[in-house]
């Protein structure tokens, strides 16, 4: 009992000494509150209007901003920031996509974010609703830097409120003081054959717009091979398998074509489809960007009745709803 009293009476004494930090590395510093948000949300949705953040709960994000400055990365700083993620803000939404008669699936929305300077960077539906880690992307509210306990150094902190993505490494999509908010269906011509069998492409095309790039029928030996195990859960269908997925990053397929630009990692978009028509639509930062090396795996696939020969494996998805079977196309869009 002495001991106790004794441990208790140290920690006060501790405290009101200013000795009271604790284990958390990222609540060392001041939290400064940035400009309050006012963004409008529209497009697909059957209730458009004004964001009403007093509803929704604050998030907390850590992020290491690196940006690029004369085709370069550039260090920024170290923050903590708190706000509402894209998630919370967009959950209330009744979704009304212009083309849910011919493609129901959701995996195919995607998300547009302007601020007041007039810049836009896009998400995808999956990045924000699939992932196994969510509430990634926030408008934060409050910031507090991260300090090198060597080195003390102080980076420079923002002033306006701020869209902040922690799972992109080069962080040209943290733009200040976001206005709008705009959901979109992808638009495009796809032959959807639902229940195809056999469903078989030896081949996928990959092209830039309407500009052809190349066909690929066999992966290269130069791109290293990667073993990812995994439990193959969907959302309607629940357990797969827990097979490993064996193949190649999808982003070493695709970088000697689309390289790391600010437009393409704040604009860029992938429709990747498979020989069904059943296809999704994936940003070309979550694609080519992450620094948590939950990586896009193109899978070989042997010929069966269900597809082949190329399946894509999102590792960073939760369910298996954007694992596209027996893909026939890549294609790159910027989104003006």
């Amino acid at each position: 009992m002495k001991n106790i009293s004794f441990f208790l009476t140290v920690c006060l004494f501790l405290s009101i000494k200013g000795f009271g930090q604790t284990n958390d590395f990222y609540d060392d510093a001041e939290t400064h509150q940035l400009t309050a948000p006012s963004i409008e949300i529209s497009g697909e949705i059957a209730n458009p209007g004004m964001v009403d953040f007093s509803k929704l709960p604050m998030r907390s994000v850590i992020v290491k901003e690196d940006q690029l400055k004369n085709g370069k990365d550039a260090f920024v700083g170290a923050y903590r920031y708190d706000g509402y993620s894209l998630y919370d803000i967009l959950n209330s939404c009744i979704l009304q996509k212009k083309n849910e008669a011919e493609f129901p699936p959701i995996i195919d929305l995607y998300v547009e974010v302007e601020n007041r300077a007039g810049e836009k960077v896009v998400f995808s539906w999956g990045e924000m609703y699939y992932p196994i880690h969510r509430h990634e992307i926030l408008i934060a509210t409050q910031v507090a830097r991260i300090v090198p306990s060597k080195t003390k150094e102080l980076w420079d902190l923002p002033i306006e409120n701020k869209l902040v993505v922690a799972s992109d490494l080069l962080t040209e999509r943290n733009i200040s003081n976001p206005v709008k908010i705009t959901v979109k269906s992808f638009k495009g011509k796809f032959n959807i054959v639902k229940g195809m069998s056999p469903m078989f492409a030896e081949s996928f095309t990959v092209s830039d717009g309407d500009r052809y790039v190349e066909t690929i029928n066999k992966l290269s030996e130069q791109n290293t091979s990667y073993v990812f195990p995994t439990v193959f859960y969907g959302r309607g269908r629940g357990i797969h398998s827990t097979t490993p997925f064996e193949g190649v990053m999808l982003k070493q397929i695709l970088a000697q074509h689309f390289p790391l630009t600010r437009e393409n990692l704040q604009k860029g978009l992938f429709i990747i489809t498979g020989k069904d028509g059943y296809h999704g639509a994936f940003t070309y930062s979550e694609v080519m960007n992450r620094n948590d090396q939950a990586e896009f795996l193109m899978v070989p696939m042997p010929q069966n009745q269900d597809g082949g020969a190329f399946r894509i494996f999102p590792a960073a998805d939760f369910f298996s709803d954007r694992a596209i079977n027996s893909v026939e196309s890549i294609r790159f869009e910027l989104i003006k």
